[in-house]
């Protein structure tokens, strides 16, 4: 049995499991395939031939403790999911979220609110990509990674597993830390290697790359390669590995 809100409108051909909540003012386009305990909140907009797993949670609204330091508790527009995504069981997307088209949020990751994720981008499982992050087309964020509050990625990044981006030097003392809230930024062709950490601030520029188990405390060049903690120059990255090169990139700009 379903709870279907009568002011909810369901595209042609959508298939709907068992024991589904879905919301006042949703709309669903044709296509879709909507697994069983799936809980879809007021106002979200869902695309065409979109799948939705088992027990996921779409536009759930933010939530806020008395000393969170970025979370703001305020009117959000509704969820935004393109045509073609997949959405893997037991995730969670916030409301005020928009996800591009194509894109692939795994199970059990965690999209928060105020996110952007531009068409063709992997979310990977276990993934949690904190409030207000921007997040390009045709990126990889794999398994585990842990996506600060206030970053920024631009296309064709590639985010290992179990990497950590941070955005308070303070560690949560001192009111200073107010005025020097900030993510990572990642430039476009940008790539982080597993486990590595990232720190408050830092901006690691086009084709950058960030090696396994570093620790980065400083800004990262344009084609350059990092590694160790703290992480140093290493060289360039290879010609063949630039993002100019990769003809699969380059085919669908």
């Amino acid at each position: 049995m379903n709870a279907i809100d009568e002011s909810a409108i369901l595209g042609q051909n959508t298939v709907l499991g068992h024991f589904c909540v879905i919301d006042a003012n949703v709309r669903i386009g044709a296509d879709c395939r909507i697994g069983h305990h799936v809980v879809i909140h007021p106002d979200t907009v869902i695309g065409s031939g979109v799948r939705i797993d088992d027990h996921v949670v779409i536009g759930k609204k933010p939530m806020k403790s008395a000393v969170s330091a970025i979370t703001q508790i305020k009117e959000l527009p509704g969820a935004e999911i393109a045509d073609g995504c997949i959405i893997g069981s037991s995730a969670v997307v916030y409301r005020g979220c928009k996800i591009g088209e194509d894109v692939l949020v795994a199970d059990f990751a965690s999209v928060r609110e105020e996110v952007q994720i531009g068409d063709l981008t992997i979310i990977g499982r276990g993934v949690s990509v904190e409030n207000k992050v921007s997040i390009g087309r045709r990126c990889k964020v794999e398994t585990g990674a842990y996506i600060t509050a206030l970053s920024e990625i631009g296309d064709y990044c590639f985010i290992a597993p179990e990497v950590t981006f941070t955005n308070d030097n303070f560690m949560g003392r001192s009111e200073e830390r107010f005025k020097h809230y900030k993510g990572v930024t990642i430039k476009r062709g940008g790539r982080v290697g597993a486990n590595a950490t990232v720190l408050p601030g830092i901006v690691i520029e086009e084709d950058g790359v960030v090696g396994a188990g570093a620790s980065v405390t400083r800004d990262v060049l344009g084609g350059q390669i990092v590694y160790g903690t703290p992480a140093y120059s290493k060289g360039a990255v290879p010609e063949d590995q630039m993002l100019q090169n990769q003809k699969m990139f380059m085919e669908n700009k």
